[in-house]
């Protein structure tokens, strides 16, 4: 709110108190007092009109509702990410779904994981690739309807060997009226640990052996 000091002086207040109150912003005690002061000290002859009088508080209800409003905000986006840091703490030593194109296959286990399909499937199939990008099993899970398609590899080659420990890229294509889609993969992944970043990053959930997602980006706690 702008203030005329030169009009607050002819209104009776020291020069030593308008220099004291000479600030960017006025507080609310501040803008009752000058408003006080500008009443007692009116013309008999014009007094202030109620539009002007309306106008001024309107101004300053509006500044003091909008600072109000963002404390309150404040406050809110602090418990949502408290609540959040609870949530995800929660999740350590859990298993989610998370996307992701690779999963760690681990000694004597499998990659597991889901697909989304939006329309019906005549067929989908699986492709695992190793780290040099050579195709080491395909699995054909075959005609599917739309929603949820779970998927597990269980870590055996198409010749029967069994695979080494590491992590492999995952490939889902689905068939949809006539056209090859590719689809997201969701992987299962256990969670070592969960950080809190600072600002707008959020939290991140680290998964054991493939790095780290946004924790927004969970698709299911399993």
């Amino acid at each position: 709110m702008n203030v005329d000091f030169d009009q607050i002086k002819g209104l009776g207040i020291a020069q030593t108190e308008v220099a004291e109150k000479h600030r960017t912003e006025l507080g609310q005690s501040d803008f009752l007092k000058l408003l006080t002061t500008q009443l007692a000290n009116q013309d008999p002859m014009n007094p202030m009109e109620n539009a002007e009088f309306m106008s001024q508080m309107a101004q300053f209800s509006t500044v003091t509702g909008i600072q109000e409003l963002q404390e309150s905000f404040s406050e809110f986006a602090g418990a949502m990410s408290s609540e959040q840091s609870l949530q995800a703490s929660n999740l350590v030593g859990r298993s989610v779904l998370a996307p992701s194109d690779t999963g760690l296959l681990e000694e004597d286990g499998v990659i597991a994981g889901e697909a989304t399909l939006t329309d019906d499937a005549s067929s989908i199939a699986v492709q695992i690739q190793n780290n040099q990008g050579a195709l080491v099993r395909t699995i054909n899970i075959g005609a599917q309807e739309k929603g949820q398609v779970a998927f597990e590899w269980d870590g055996f080659f198409e010749d029967g060997s069994q695979a080494a420990p590491g992590v492999y890229r995952v490939n889902v294509n689905a068939v949809v009226k006539g056209e090859n889609l590719d689809l997201e993969p969701q992987i299962k992944s256990k969670v070592d640990s969960v950080t809190l970043n600072q600002g707008t990053k959020g939290l991140k959930v680290n998964l054991h052996g493939l790095g780290s997602v946004d924790f927004n980006n969970v698709k299911q706690i399993l």
